[in-house]
């Protein structure tokens, strides 16, 4: 009866074991591609992945740009209004006030837009620069190089490494060329 029990055990070793050779194993080739499609498509994942999460990181960075392109304006009069007032030469003490808080409230919005990635551009006595700087008029400059920023109508930010704002900006010219308007040549 030992024998009975061993046999078909050894039976179904057999037939496990024949059924594995029966199959055809898969070519090296066939297993070398397969491999590297797997290898291909976790490193497209990969990178995908990575895409994914610097879009993800930009979008978050430059998020607030929309909104603080619309509170510049509000910056420029506050300073514009600065500008008025150092050229009112009589001055009472209740105007001084008044200057000093516009000061005050000034400063403490330069201080937020920076926070929030936002710094100006460097314009009057530099190169003008196109991709930062944006040119509203030439003038004749016996002082200035041509091709130097001579004015700065309204300043230009940056929000981060991007511009949120161009600077409009006056130009000086070649002496020999005249003043024209930027509006003239285009």
């Amino acid at each position: 009866m030992a024998e009975e029990r061993e046999s078909p055990e050894k039976t179904i070793e057999c037939e496990t074991i024949q059924s594995a050779d029966a199959k055809d194993p898969a070519p090296p080739d066939e297993a070398k591609a397969a491999q590297d499609r797997y290898l291909r498509l976790a490193a497209e994942f990969e990178n995908y992945k990575k895409l994914a999460q610097r879009d993800l990181d930009e979008h978050t960075k430059y998020a607030n740009e929309r909104l603080l392109k619309e509170l510049l304006p509000v910056l420029d009069n506050l300073q514009r209004a600065l500008q008025h007032t150092s050229q009112t030469d009589s001055q009472s003490d209740s105007a001084n006030g008044v200057v000093q808080g516009v000061e005050l409230t000034c400063k403490q919005y330069l201080d937020i837009l920076s926070r929030f990635g936002v710094r100006p551009i460097p314009s009057v006595g530099l190169p003008f620069d196109p991709a930062v700087h944006q040119a509203v008029a030439t003038v004749e400059s016996k002082t200035q190089p041509p091709n130097t920023i001579v004015e700065e109508y309204e300043r230009g930010y940056y929000l981060y490494d991007r511009v949120l704002r161009p600077a409009t900006v006056t130009v000086a010219a070649n002496g020999t060329e005249g003043c024209r308007d930027a509006s003239e040549t285009s």
